[in-house]
């Protein structure tokens, strides 16, 4: 039965056609694989839902529904109900984020303003018996001396740990025990019962909790600025692909209509103005031109576009416009398809993380229960002291050492390298370079400097003034290969007279023509300045291999150009120092195999592989890995996203693609490999304290437990213990600044 517009019902009517509508969310307030589960869950029951999937990597969900059924609304209300946030994902969470920022900062300023001002009331009590035990303080002092802790412990209480409380109460909620349960257990119980004992008599433990919150508190703001920046990578990668297209209406009439890219069909033609990104996989119908495509398929150089040339989404028209006709569009084009392979790249996760994923919640109730048993046993022994037995273990066993044992250390190493130009962008990068038996890089830009220059200049004109024209010529493009070589004859030439040249005209793909003292001459390919005279264009011996220009008129080819990659300076070195350490190097490109020899050859790289595409690359990084390898990925371009998704850690070059920098766990900032080489040594460091750390935390407790359950410990006990090994593990961490400054950066 269906209603019409009257409100009649019409028995003979049918249901409303199903209406399909797709949306992607950013989330928020995930901490661990149990999360993702249950909102998947909950979500999935929604009448109305039919898909939804969570990327754990990137805190992104892709969800479609019927909209006759549902609203985005109530979709979004639903996630909110089980704790977490969500957004479409057009809608920009910075204003949030920044307020949640400044809230945190502010929950960590106060517990550390309280933690600093409370030890001067508590350290007497530790240190000063009372009079019953022929101590020198009076029961009077005592009692003020607690109240004034309390007093400075309720803003640490009411709002610096209030997030921990929130999220226990959620976890409980939804039937889950997370660590801010026992965290929040502990410190309100800690809490009560120390208000308790300072009007009823017995220790206080105010000094404890506060510095527990802000220990907690200094955990947990590292574990969200690493968050920060994955969401931050997710931003880069949807703002890749063009937002609008230009659409004919009818080909070839000229009429044309701006379309939103996903409303783009295959076989609809396209114009696209120089300077505009291309928004589909097609083929060139009219137009002459060169496209940058280096972030799709590693070409250092533009690729020279005319009729019947394939043209590929995401790369730049740089000199005419084009008009093409697309053959794949939206989650079909090879854009598509790198970022797809980068998304399911980076939801593997290194074994350590699984393997504490796998047991952290059993630990948890573990505790929780060794609690409440030791507390009903006491009971039965001595009801006076079962409830701080019971805090007593919750406290000693509080995971405040194994929350610090690795942010501990991970900060001070992300300090140390972002002052040497290594930015850290992902925590599990720590573990998988301590422990790399491969290094792979990219050649272009990577090794090399990713600029053309100029290495080599043959001039086979006796009459002179040639170099003035090629110079002139040079000036008047924009073109990668035309400013290296301006940029070299200013630098090396003699000073010549200026040349005034007129009828210029640059051609895409080819290169620069106009006419002096009414001769034509023509810089570019060989090809195109060979047009220009009936001689013979054989290149010399000694430029063989080589990015080539020539300078040509009617007399001949005058000028001969030697473009060249430069390799970094510090390269060969870099490399040298990384087998050093035990690492096998190896060099993937999608250049031609003489040039990528040569780099490999002045590496000293023994294994090189070339004209490689993308899938090529994740092929032989994939297959390393499955023979057990652990792999580092340095690269720069679009074409290395997906290895670098897929590799253990993936390095960035500074200068790189903003799609490597946004997929990458390390940022190499300073452009230098021997800061990577150093970053390798921090990483080894790093990880051998982090694991020094979680053997200090898990030995422990296997001591503190038993001596807890057993009444050998008071709870001011529990506390002190529960401070002094998060304040080990924070010490064990400042070792790390014990490393010597590489020899480069003293000298500099």
């Amino acid at each position: 039965m269906v209603n019409t517009d009257d409100g009649i019902p019409d028995f003979h009517g049918t249901a409303p056609q199903q209406q399909f509508v797709s949306e992607k969310l950013n989330l928020s307030g995930m901490r661990c694989a149990a999360c993702v589960q249950l909102i998947e869950f909950r979500i999935r029951q929604l009448a109305g839902v039919a898909s939804f999937k969570i990327n754990p990597a990137s805190h992104r969900a892709d969800i479609s529904w019927d909209s006759n059924l549902l609203t985005l609304k109530r979709i979004l209300a639903a996630i909110s109900d089980l704790g977490y946030g969500a957004l479409p994902a057009s809608q920009s969470p910075d204003e949030l984020e920044q307020k949640e920022n400044k809230r945190a900062l502010w929950r960590l300023f106060i517990a550390g303003f309280a933690m600093m001002q409370v030890m001067m009331y508590a350290f007497p009590a530790y240190m000063v018996p009372v009079p019953q035990i022929d101590g020198d303080l009076t029961p009077d002092v005592d009692k003020l001396l607690k109240l004034a802790s309390m007093i400075i412990a309720v803003p640490v209480i009411a709002f610096s740990a209030l997030p921990f409380f929130s999220s226990a109460w959620r976890d409980l909620k939804n039937r889950h025990i997370g660590m801010d349960v026992p965290v929040s257990l502990g410190i309100l119980l800690t809490f009560f019962a120390s208000i308790w004992a300072t009007f009823h008599g017995g220790a206080v433990y105010f000094d404890s909790v506060i510095m527990f919150v802000f220990l907690l508190l200094g955990a947990r703001l590292i574990e969200s600025k690493v968050q920060k920046r994955t969401t931050a990578a997710l931003r880069i990668l949807t703002q890749l692909s063009p937002s609008m297209a230009q659409r004919f209406l009818t080909y070839p009439q000229q009429a044309l209509e701006a379309v939103d890219v996903s409303a783009l069909q295959a076989g609809d033609y396209l114009m696209v103005a120089a300077g505009e990104h291309i928004p589909a996989d097609g083929v060139v119908i009219s137009g002459d031109s060169s496209c940058d495509e280096a972030l799709m398929t590693g070409e250092s150089l533009p690729v020279t576009k005319t009729t019947g040339s394939h043209v590929l989404a995401g790369s730049v028209n740089i000199h005419g416009a084009l008009v093409m006709q697309a053959k794949e569009v939206g989650g079909a084009t090879q854009l598509s398809a790198l970022i797809g392979m980068m998304e399911s790249a980076s939801l593997e996760k290194p074994p350590l993380v699984l393997l504490a994923d796998k047991h952290a919640s059993r630990f948890l109730i573990i505790i929780l229960l060794l609690a409440f048993v030791s507390g009903i046993v006491w009971w039965q022994i001595d009801a006076g002291r079962a409830l701080w037995i019971a805090i007593s273990i919750i406290v000693v066993t509080c995971p405040c050492a194994l929350s610090l044992a690795t942010p501990g250390v991970m900060s001070a190493a992300i300090g140390i390298l972002a002052k040497n130009g290594v930015l850290m962008a992902k925590s599990k990068a720590i573990q998988a370079m301590a422990n790399a038996t491969h290094i792979v890089f990219d050649k272009t830009g990577t090794l090399t400097m990713g600029k053309l220059q100029v290495m080599e200049m043959l001039n086979t004109n006796e009459e002179g003034g040639s170099v003035a024209i090629a110079m002139a010529l040079s000036c008047k493009s924009a073109h990668p290969v035309a400013r290296a070589i301006a940029d070299y004859l200013a630098q090396n030439a003699v000073p010549q007279d200026i040349v005034d040249l007129v009828k210029v005209r640059e051609v895409p793909g080819g290169g620069i023509e106009a006419e002096f003292e009414n001769e034509v001459y023509r810089l570019g390919s060989v090809e195109f300045a060979s047009g220009v005279h009936d001689h013979d264009s054989c290149v010399p011996e000694c430029f063989t291999g080589r990015t080539l220009s020539v300078l040509a008129s009617r007399r001949g080819n005058l000028i001969w150009f030697a473009l060249d990659d430069m390799l970094r300076d510090d390269a060969a070195e870099a490399i040298r120092n990384l087998k050093g350490k035990g690492k096998k190097i190896l060099l993937l490109s999608g250049d031609r195999k003489d040039v990528v020899n040569k780099i490999a050859e002045q590496c000293d790289i023994q294994e090189a592989y070339s004209g490689l595409s993308p899938s090529g690359k994740y092929e032989i990084v994939q297959k390393l890995q499955a023979d057990g390898a652990t792999v580092i990925m340095v690269g720069d371009g679009m074409n290395d996203g997906p290895v670098l998704a897929l590799a253990d850690v993936s390095v960035a070059m500074g200068q790189g693609a903003p799609i490597s920098q946004s997929r990458s766990d390390v940022l190499l900032m300073s452009n230098r490999l021997l800061d990577l080489d150093f970053g390798m040594t921090v990483a080894a460091k790093a990880y051998r304290l982090i694991r020094e750390n979680l053997a200090w935390a898990v030995f422990y407790n296997l001591l503190a437990i038993p001596a807890a359950m057993c009444g050998w410990l008071e709870p001011w006990h529990a506390a002190l213990g529960m401070s002094l090994s998060s304040l080990i593990v924070v010490l064990n961490a400042l070792r790390l600044y014990l490393l010597p400054q590489p020899v480069y950066l003293m000298q500099d």
